[in-house]
């Protein structure tokens, strides 16, 4: 079944991993774009790089991955948070021809962002030397996390998956188990991901291991737009500055990038977020 997370871990080994497929959720955060399909493929790496990261984290928010580059997509960006609510845009990205990672998003660092309902957000960065997004995030537990961390991804336009593998916070696993573990994961083909189940996929891998798999949870696509936000982000602009677009075009229209939902507002809106019952009339 899709769209689910899989925890799991090796009997006896100080390794943990996680699996993840989705397809209806990916399949809907694209149907609102028309995104090329290198792009798609990009952006559904993404999806599950940050739905993954935020399980292994274990904490209550969100985890944002983030790129801005020079490249032929000028910004992607995944979110996953601790519901299994996850979504993700690739901005200014219909006209990218490019087919690989770097060709795509060219020369910047991936932003890894925590942004926990309670305590202080937190942000760490790494260059885009990597081969691809999983290389870069393992850069990352290398560089900042001293923890040894492997992952897999794929996504075809219509299905997104991938298996992360991490050493157990605090412990220090068998250099010779680790490698054994990840040279076997390293033998996955990019079909195996997007279309065997999380039990098959790892007995395919690991049948002479006992591998412990957990109660699966549910990821959906989920966008945190609403009429309150959109207001605190017209507010932010200024007074003056929206009444200078009311006064061009008589109303201020503004969508969500992430599910295209559509927000207007009339001069009274605008008067009733600044706590006039009205607007202004000048005599």
């Amino acid at each position: 079944m899709s769209d689910q997370v899989h925890r799991f871990i090796f009997d006896g080994r100080d390794v943990r991993g996680v699996h993840i497929q989705i397809q209806q959720s990916y399949r809907e955060m694209l149907e609102n774009h028309h995104y090329p399909p290198a792009v798609a493929a990009l952006l559904g790496e993404f999806l599950v790089a940050a739905a993954l990261l935020s399980v292994t984290i274990k904490f209550r928010g969100s985890l944002i991955l983030q790129v801005r580059g020079d490249g032929q997509v000028p910004l992607i960006m995944a979110e996953a948070n601790s519901n299994g609510d996850i979504r993700g845009i690739a901005r200014d990205a219909g006209q990218a021809i490019g087919e690989d990672f770097h060709s795509l998003l060219g020369n910047g660092q991936l932003a890894i962002t925590i942004d926990p309902e309670k305590g202080q957000r937190y942000q760490g960065i790494v260059s885009l030397d990597g081969a691809n997004l999983g290389a870069c995030i393992e850069a990352y537990f290398r560089q900042s996390e001293q923890l040894a961390t492997r992952l897999w991804l794929s996504a075809d336009g219509e299905t997104a998956a991938g298996i992360l593998l991490q050493e157990l916070p605090e412990q220090q696993s068998d250099a010779a188990v680790w490698q054994h573990l990840t040279t076997l994961a390293d033998t996955v083909q990019q079909e195996e991901l997007l279309t065997l189940s999380a039990d098959r996929l790892l007995y395919r891998l690991y049948h002479q291991e006992t591998v412990r798999v957990f109660e699966p949870k549910s990821l959906k696509f989920v966008c945190s737009c609403s009429q309150q936000r959109m207001e605190s982000a017209l507010v932010s602009l200024g007074r003056e500055e929206l009444e200078s677009i009311l006064s061009e075009q008589g109303k201020i229209d503004s969508h969500c990038e992430f599910c295209h939902r559509q927000f207007h507002f009339d001069a009274g809106d605008i008067a009733n977020l600044f706590g006039d019952p009205a607007p202004n009339t000048r005599h």
